[in-house]
């Protein structure tokens, strides 16, 4: 009898020496925390800094000169106003295709689903160069498709359909992967309940799906129109004539040297500024 109080006595010391915190702290010391913040201020700031910087020498190098160029210049602003209506249409097309695929993706679980996932994330991990040369395979003068529009009078390389090409194929997958989670940020609830009073599921998604995704859907269409609007690699291979403003800034690098290629860059780098800032007033007003 003694022998089990005495363990017991000897389990219960064991026990509060466990739950007894250890004298040696573990906590890091003031001046290590402060040593810490100064280095994470630091490499933040000069990553900052690498991000800012280019873009800033850019725009103070040649801002001036390029928007002041904007009057005499047909040739940049024909290339400006031919960027900002390819990639309209190409983010419009976008929209209606892919926003009833990114509601499936986002509601339904079926079977090849990630396959489906994944061939829609492909454009963004291929270089842009190996893009535009695919659609040139499928889509140039002598393909079965590209010689079948070719017939009906439609030509596909080196025109303005060949830029809304490229531009579709490397940004609607960025609209798909937003559209995706603002369809699926809305409880599909409301959903049910919509069904249950009578509506169809065009009407549900039409009257509660669609008004409660209505910004995540727009800033998607945003991000897509910028992406189209930077696109260089996939265009210069299916369209080098006639020039978006990516491409006249390469061709004039190459043929004119960096001098005379600042003023566009810099004016793309302004234009590209406009989706960004309806982009943050977007998400500000959320």
């Amino acid at each position: 009898m003694g022998l089990v109080r005495r363990r017991s006595s000897l389990v219960a010391v064991l026990d509060v020496s466990v739950l007894q915190p250890t004298p040696t702290s573990t906590r890091p010391s003031a001046a290590s925390r402060a040593i810490g913040t100064v280095v994470v201020a630091v490499v933040s700031s000069l990553f900052l800094l690498f991000i800012v910087a280019p873009v800033a020498g850019l725009v103070a190098s040649g801002g001036v000169r390029g928007l002041g160029s904007l009057g005499s210049d047909s040739e940049l602003r024909d290339s400006l106003i031919l960027t900002a209506l390819t990639a309209t249409i190409a983010t419009a097309l976008g929209v209606i295709g892919a926003t009833p695929l990114a509601y499936l993706l986002a509601r339904r679980r079926f079977r090849g689903r990630a396959v489906v996932s994944a061939l829609m994330d492909l454009p963004l991990v291929i270089p842009h160069p190996v893009a535009g040369i695919a659609l040139l395979l499928v889509l140039g003068r002598a393909s079965p498709i590209g010689s079948v529009l070719y017939a009906a009078g439609i030509r596909v390389a080196s025109s303005p359909v060949g830029i809304v090409c490229a531009m579709l194929f490397v940004s609607a997958p960025l609209y798909v992967s937003a559209a995706r989670e603002a369809f699926a940020r809305v409880d599909s609830r409301y959903e049910s309940v919509a069904r249950t009073l009578g509506d169809d599921a065009w009407r549900a998604f039409r009257r509660v799906t669609l008004p409660l995704s209505a910004r995540g859907l727009t800033a998607a269409a945003i991000v897509m129109w910028a992406r189209a609007v930077s696109e260089f690699g996939a265009i210069v291979i299916l369209t080098y004539n006639p020039k978006v403003a990516s491409v006249l800034s390469y061709d004039r690098f190459t043929s004119y040297g960096l001098n005379e290629a600042l003023p566009v860059a810099a004016v793309l780098v302004v234009f590209a500024l406009v989706p960004l800032a309806a982009l943050r007033a977007l998400r500000g007003a959320q």
